[in-house]
């Protein structure tokens, strides 16, 4: 059985290189949002124009869910945590770039400018079970594909 650090490593590598998850809040079904990294710290922010319904409804802290699958399929997420308004300036610098910026006609002084940080707390964490041997044995009539996908998932903390 692989340990929980193994599942939430490779989760924080996967939606750093994908950068896109789904988050929502209670009231707000999750959304399709391009996360963004403050270095290597296991913070997810969001930039979002304050009149969204996301923003608003994280304009205090919320309970959030964000709900990622990497490109390839071969990993799976539900990761709960707070979503909250981050006005840091010196984030939103750090953070800022030309795809943020083809949003915000104003830049960074644009008034509906709005960041988002969500920190995760806890996760259920999926890889992909699937491969030519599983798939082989269940053909055969072989095993017992459940017991092939227990170590395929985790629950664990990402504090």
């Amino acid at each position: 059985m692989q340990d929980d650090q193994e599942f939430a490593t490779k989760f924080w590598d996967s939606i750093r290189s994908d950068m896109t998850a789904m988050i929502g809040v209670p009231g707000v079904h999750p959304r399709p949002m391009t996360a963004q990294f403050d270095g290597d710290r296991n913070v997810v922010y969001f930039f979002t124009a304050k009149d969204t319904e996301l923003a608003e409804g994280a304009s205090r802290a919320q309970e959030a869910t964000l709900v990622y699958a990497a490109k390839g399929h071969d990993l799976f997420a539900t990761v709960q945590g707070t979503l909250r308004v981050d006005d840091d300036r010196a984030v939103i610098d750090r953070l800022w770039n030309r795809y943020v910026a083809a949003w915000f006609e104003r830049g960074k002084a644009d008034p509906k400018l709005c960041l988002l940080r969500f920190d995760a707390t806890d996760a259920e964490i999926w890889k992909d079970a699937s491969s030519i041997v599983a798939g082989v044995k269940m053909f055969l009539g072989m095993g017992d594909p459940k017991e092939d996908y227990k170590d395929s998932v985790a629950s664990v903390n990402l504090r």
